[in-house]
C-alpha cells in the first residue's frame, strides 16, 4: 500500500466480478467502527442486513440473476453479488441540504458526517439519491461510510480492503483506480463476458463517484439509478425548474384575475327598473 497523501482523491473500485459474499468486509466495517450488530431474524437467508443504514455502512447484495425457465441448470448464469458502500459522490445532495454544515468533503476528498455538528434533522437522507444515510437513533445523529477517515489519517486503508480476500474492493488514488478498472473491463469482454460495465468512473452518474463499480449487469439490477435518471434537482434538472415557474406564474396571474373581478363594482339596475321579484306559482296558488 502506497503512502496516502493528503489533498488528493482517495477512493473505492468495487469489483462485483469477483465477490464471492463472504461479507468479510461487512465484519471488518463493523468491527472498526465498533457499529452493532443486526438481531437475527428467522427467513434472514444470507443477505442478513437488508440495506445500508446507520448500523451497516457495508452492505454484500445478493441478486438472484437465474432465470426462472433454467432453474436445474442455470445456463451459464449466477447469483449478482455487490458490495455495496456510500459513493462518496462528487456532486453530493447530502452536502447540499445540510443546514449545519456537518457533511465536508474532507482532505482526502471523501465525504464524511461531523457527529458533533449533525442535529439529526433528517435532510441529507431525503436527498441521498443512493439511500445510504440513516439516523441512529441513539446517538441522534446521521450516519454512514467514512471512507474510514481515521485510519486514513493514521495512514492506513480503509478495513473493509484490507480484509476483502478476493480484492474485491481495492481502494487507493481514484485516478488510479479508474485506470486499472477500465483495463479489466477490457480484460473482460476480450474473455468473452460482454456484460461487464463500469458505474460512476466518470461525471455522468452524479459529477463521479470516488466509490465506483464494475457491474456485471444493467444498473437497475442493483438497485443503482441508471444514467438517465441519475438527475440532481439542484444543479442538473433544468427544464423541470422551468416547468415549475411557470406553473407559478400562471398561478400567480390566475389569482391576480380572480381578485381584479371581485373588486370591480356590480352592474347598476337601470332607472325606473321593476326591482322586486315575480311571484313564484306556489305563492300564487297559495292566495287563492
Amino acid at each position: 500500500m502506497a503512502q496516502i497523501t493528503p489533498g488528493q482523491a482517495y477512493g473505492f473500485f468495487t469489483d462485483t466480478s469477483v465477490c464471492i459474499g463472504c461479507k468479510a468486509c461487512e465484519v471488518a466495517c463493523k468491527t472498526w467502527n465498533e457499529l452493532p450488530a443486526n438481531e437475527p431474524v428467522f427467513g434472514d437467508g444470507y443477505d442478513n442486513t437488508g440495506r445500508l443504514d446507520a448500523q451497516n455502512w457495508r452492505h454484500v447484495q445478493f441478486i438472484d440473476n437465474v432465470p426462472d425457465k433454467s432453474l436445474g441448470t442455470g445456463q451459464g448464469k449466477a447469483w449478482l453479488m455487490m458490495s455495496d458502500v456510500c459513493k462518496h459522490c462528487q456532486h453530493a445532495s447530502c452536502m447540499d441540504v445540510c443546514p449545519t454544515g456537518a457533511i465536508i468533503r474532507t482532505e482526502f476528498d471523501s465525504v464524511y458526517i461531523q457527529p458533533d455538528v449533525c442535529n439529526g434533522c433528517r435532510n441529507c437522507i431525503a436527498a441521498c439519491p443512493y439511500d445510504v444515510i440513516s439516523q441512529d437513533e441513539d446517538k441522534g445523529v446521521a450516519q454512514k461510510c467514512t471512507l474510514c477517515y481515521d485510519r486514513l489519517q493514521g495512514g492506513m486503508e480503509p478495513a473493509c480492503a484490507k480484509a476483502c480476500p478476493t480484492e474485491s474492493i481495492q481502494f487507493g488514488p481514484v485516478e488510479e483506480l479508474q485506470r486499472a478498472a477500465r483495463q479489466r473491463v477490457t480484460d473482460l469482454h476480450e474473455q468473452g463476458v460482454p456484460e461487464a460495465r463500469l458505474y460512476g468512473d466518470d461525471s455522468s452518474i452524479y459529477g463521479g463517484l470516488n466509490a465506483f463499480f464494475l457491474l456485471m449487469d444493467e444498473p437497475e439490477a442493483y438497485h443503482l439509478p441508471n444514467k438517465e435518471n441519475a438527475v440532481r434537482p439542484g444543479r442538473n434538472n433544468a427544464g423541470g425548474y422551468l416547468g415549475a415557474l411557470g406553473t407559478a406564474v400562471l398561478a400567480v396571474l390566475g389569482g391576480l384575475i380572480a381578485l381584479r373581478r371581485r373588486r370591480e363594482p356590480a352592474a347598476e339596475t337601470p332607472s325606473g327598473a321593476d326591482t322586486t321579484s315575480p311571484p313564484s306559482p306556489e305563492t300564487e296558488a297559495g292566495e287563492d
